[in-house]
């Protein structure tokens, strides 16, 4: 979307003070997540390791992860290209121009409003191998409650579908409906990944709900692991991750 347009949009969905304030907290949220990031020290687990040795993720793959990990998420995946649904909320537009700075494409629609026209846009991602990510639980709750979308977009795209989880092992808790959680500078960052699923394009409405069910337990296994194991990053077991060239994973 070019400017001019992005801003004929901006004019009919928000109002002036809303605009400004849109302004204000992505240019917040971005400086934030980019003084931040830096410091925090990441390992990656996985259940199924990737087929490509020192890979951050494969492509493509449908990701799901509780809202309340997006601070280090974002920072750990940045200028990846990564496809992620954002919601079309006030809420969601901050969180979609946040990431869009930090090198993310936000296909905006959520499992409430304007949700078929959002998965036709991952499904068509998906389509050039670029990798999508859905903060499940968003936008609005309830808190670690699985929607259903990766699981319809796996059975329409072919794409396997997978969860993951960043712990971190000193963060300010916001009390927000997600618990979304701030790293302090310098705290370690496990992310667990887990094994990968496949919903059949034949799968019917039994099946979806089995899926359905597999998924909300491997982010429970995957948020579970993390959490009891992020005070080992840098030991031999979690070593410490580095992104030699961010750039090198980007869409182009």
């Amino acid at each position: 979307m070019e400017p001019e347009q992005a801003s004929v949009v901006e004019s009919r969905r928000f109002s002036l003070r809303q605009r400004i304030l849109l302004r204000l907290i992505t240019a917040v949220n971005y400086l934030a997540v980019s003084l931040i990031g830096p410091t925090l020290r990441y390992s990656i687990s996985w259940e199924e390791p990737p087929d490509t040795p020192g890979a951050t993720y494969e492509k493509p793959v449908i990701y799901s992860f509780w809202h309340r990990a997006v601070f280090a998420s974002t920072w750990l995946w940045r200028k990846t290209g990564i496809a992620v649904m954002v919601s079309r909320s006030f809420d969601g537009e901050y969180i979609a121009r946040t990431i869009e700075k930090l090198g993310f494409v936000a296909v905006r629609g959520s499992s409430n409003r304007s949700g078929a026209s959002a998965l036709l846009g991952l499904k068509s991602e998906l389509e050039q191998g670029i990798t999508v990510a859905f903060t499940i639980d968003g936008p609005r709750g309830p808190k670690y409650v699985a929607k259903p979308g990766p699981i319809l977009l796996s059975r329409a795209s072919g794409a396997p579908m997978a969860a993951f989880y960043v712990a971190l092992s000193d963060a300010w808790v916001l009390n927000t409906w997600d618990a979304l959680m701030i790293p302090k500078p310098f705290s370690k960052a496990l992310v667990r990944l887990s094994a990968k699923m496949r919903v059949p394009a034949t799968a019917d409405d039994a099946q979806m709900a089995e899926f359905h069910r597999n998924l909300q337990a491997a982010l429970e296994r995957v948020t579970r692991f993390a959490e009891e194991h992020v005070a080992q990053v840098g030991s031999p077991e979690f070593p410490i991750f580095r992104r030699q060239n961010p750039m090198l994973e980007s869409r182009s």
